[in-house]
């Protein structure tokens, strides 16, 4: 695949210096930064978790409701509620 310039800014450096890297799972366009390395998409699905929503995580998993159905609940992944709950618990 040949690289190709690109409109994109790096998010981290804003260098100009962007081109394709290959796609994501779902199909979007990835990109890597040639000056600092950084691979990213435009315009991410990803949020991060409010607060509010970990606090309703503690309350959820406090009543023992399952990971998948927390997970389902709050609209977070199952394997971000893993980790969550892997650093959270396990100290």
């Amino acid at each position: 695949m040949e690289n190709q310039k690109c409109q994109n800014k790096c998010p981290r450096c804003q260098s100009e210096e962007v081109v394709k890297n290959g796609h994501i799972h779902n199909g979007k366009q990835r990109y890597i930064c040639k000056q600092c390395g950084r691979q990213f998409v435009k315009d991410p699905q990803n949020k991060p978790v409010s607060d509010e929503q970990k606090a309703l995580i503690d309350k959820l998993l406090l009543e023992k409701i399952p990971l998948a159905g927390i997970a389902r609940v709050v609209g977070v992944s199952e394997r971000w509620l893993q980790n969550y709950v892997n650093v959270v618990y396990d100290k």
